[in-house]
C-alpha cells in the first residue's frame, strides 16, 4: 500500500455548527470508502476494547467555495480519492430529496461546503500548501 495520507478542507465562511457537521458527513464516508486509514483496535489498562482511530492526522484546512471547486478538479487530475459536501447535504434530512437536488446540476456548478482527499503524501501537500488551518 502506497503512505496514504488524508486531509479534510472545509468552506471557510462556514459556522462552527455547520463546519462540524460538514466534517462528520465526510469523515464517514471517508473511514467508510478507505477502511486501511484506520489504525489498530485500542485497548484501556482494563482491557476494553475500543476501535481504532487514524494514525496519520488528518489537517483541517479551510477554503473559500472557488478554492475548493478548483481543488476538487485539480484532485481528480491528480488522480487522487475526492470525498465532496455539496451545500444541498444541509437544506434537507431527506437523503432522496438531496440525491435529486444534487443531480439536476452538474458537480462542477455545485457549491461545496467541504471536501476531504486521500492521496500520496507529496501529492496532497501540493495540492493544500496554500491553504490555512480551518479556524
Amino acid at each position: 500500500m502506497q503512505d496514504l495520507r488524508c486531509a479534510m478542507i472545509l468552506n471557510a465562511s462556514l459556522p462552527p455548527g455547520k463546519a462540524t457537521n460538514a466534517a462528520a458527513v465526510i469523515a464517514l464516508t471517508l473511514g467508510q470508502r478507505h477502511p486501511a486509514l484506520v489504525g489498530a483496535a485500542l485497548e484501556d489498562v482494563n482491557a476494553r476494547h475500543y476501535p481504532g482511530l487514524i494514525p496519520v492526522g488528518i489537517p483541517v484546512l479551510a477554503a473559500s467555495i472557488e478554492q475548493l471547486n478548483q481543488l476538487q478538479i485539480k484532485c481528480e487530475e491528480m488522480k487522487c480519492d475526492v470525498v465532496v459536501f455539496p451545500e444541498q447535504g444541509q437544506t434537507t434530512t431527506d437523503y432522496l430529496a438531496f440525491s435529486n437536488a444534487i443531480r439536476l446540476m452538474p458537480s462542477v456548478e455545485w457549491r461545496l461546503l467541504g471536501l476531504a482527499v486521500v492521496g500520496e503524501k507529496k501529492t496532497l501537500r501540493k495540492l493544500t500548501a496554500k491553504l490555512n488551518l480551518f479556524s
